[in-house]
């Protein structure tokens, strides 16, 4: 699974490079961070709502999370950082209480 992750930062960091004409990824990081984060913030409302409909049809659920884990990646690669770094922060965090960490961050 990592592997595919690590294809798509490998993707989207040649792709922050192209010419915004022939990328989709390009014409978002050359449009700026806050259309980015408008896409992510887009695909997060529609991953709530296909969840609400989730035993009509579990294949859109799954394609609206895949929409949202992309824009998501893409503002990570936007931000100089790739899915290695969250990963490692999803590491740390196995076999710690939800609790217990909310409350570290204090």
């Amino acid at each position: 699974m990592n592997d595919v992750l690590q294809q798509l930062d490998g993707i989207l960091a040649q792709r922050k490079l192209a010419d915004p004409a022939s990328s989709y990824v390009a014409s978002l990081h050359h449009k700026g961070l806050n259309k980015i984060l408008e896409k992510v913030g887009e695909e997060a409302t529609e991953v709530i709502l296909a969840a609400k409909d989730v035993n009509d049809d579990p294949a859109a659920l799954l394609g609206e999370v895949a929409d949202l884990w992309f824009h998501t990646l893409v503002m990570l690669s936007h931000l100089n950082l790739d899915s290695a770094a969250v990963l490692e922060c999803l590491q740390r965090r196995v076999g710690v209480s939800g609790l217990e960490e909310k409350a570290s961050r204090g």
